[in-house]
């Protein structure tokens, strides 16, 4: 039987039931259900239904929200029932989520979700040091204590600059290996990863058990698609798929998370790689 597993780690488990979590990936239509599309991708398309329809009309039946993504959480909620979506996650910015976790958690509640993304890192709240990496894994840590109380699950998301390295070891492990899988699981971005230089399957090897999702794109080649920040695609580019997708499974990734950072055309791109994806997954055995 052809098998991804969902998220393994016991802890993880123990703290939080996400559904069905020994996923068959038997036929296309049973690796549809592991794809999501993260909606940053598409906040150029007219108004949130219509970034919906676009997303459905592409394949997907699942979605990671930006926040509120501007709306209430009962307009959110008629709209993913509209178009029959599912919220895998939720990208929040840590300022918020030290401000404002009480109602950032109601919402994502409201709206049938059970997981916090930090997305990103400005400038400011960013270590320069591993002692301060070592610090902000700490507070990520208790954070993600704190969201696991109220029945929900924290995440990390990456981009190159956590690929620094202070005495051997990049900062995005520093991150991961002083906080517990409990309470901060992982979503690797494996493009940036790739552009940071380091390997992204060495990292889902390390990480076996703890990856939430994978953010899925795909990095182009010098002078390639300069307007649109030099991605592309999963498949389209330069990382080598056939490695990163069979490590992810065996690592019990639970969602492969279509993202572009600039697409010139987002329909276009997402239906490339929602297809691609279908087709590279369902073969792979765990």
């Amino acid at each position: 039987m052809k098998l991804v597993k969902a998220v393994t780690s016991t802890l993880f488990i123990g703290a939080l039931t996400l559904g069905a979590i020994h996923p068959v990936l038997a036929d296309e239509a049973a690796a549809k259900k592991h794809l999501a599309l993260q909606m940053y991708t598409l906040r150029n398309v007219g108004t949130l239904e219509q970034q919906f329809a676009v997303a459905q009309t592409s394949g997907f039946s699942a979605v990671e929200l930006v926040g509120t993504q501007g709306v209430s959480a009962d307009e959110m909620k008629t709209l993913l029932e509209k178009y029959q979506l599912k919220v895998t996650s939720d990208h929040v910015q840590l300022a918020d989520l030290r401000s404002n976790a009480a109602e950032i958690i109601a919402f994502n509640k409201a709206v049938g979700n059970k997981v916090l993304v930090v997305p990103y890192l400005q400038i400011p709240d960013r270590p320069d040091s591993a002692a301060g990496w070592k610090k902000l894994a700490h507070e990520l840590d208790a954070l993600g204590s704190q969201v696991r109380k109220q029945g929900m699950v924290l995440a990390y998301h990456n981009h190159d600059f956590e690929m620094k390295k202070y005495g051997g070891k990049t900062a995005l492990e520093i991150l991961f290996d002083n906080s517990t899988p409990a309470n901060l699981q992982i979503e690797l971005d494996v493009a940036w990863i790739s552009r940071g230089g380091q390997d992204p399957v060495r990292l889902l090897k390390k990480y076996q058990g703890r990856i939430y999702a994978i953010h899925a794109k795909d990095n182009a080649g010098i002078g390639i698609r300069n307007d649109e920040m030099n991605f592309a695609p999963a498949g389209e580019g330069l990382l080598a798929w056939n490695e990163v997708l069979p490590a992810a499974v065996k690592a019990d990734t639970r969602w492969f998370i279509v993202e572009h950072d600039l697409p010139k055309d987002p329909q276009s791109i997402i239906r490339q790689a929602n297809q691609y994806l279908v087709g590279a997954l369902s073969p792979l055995e765990k």
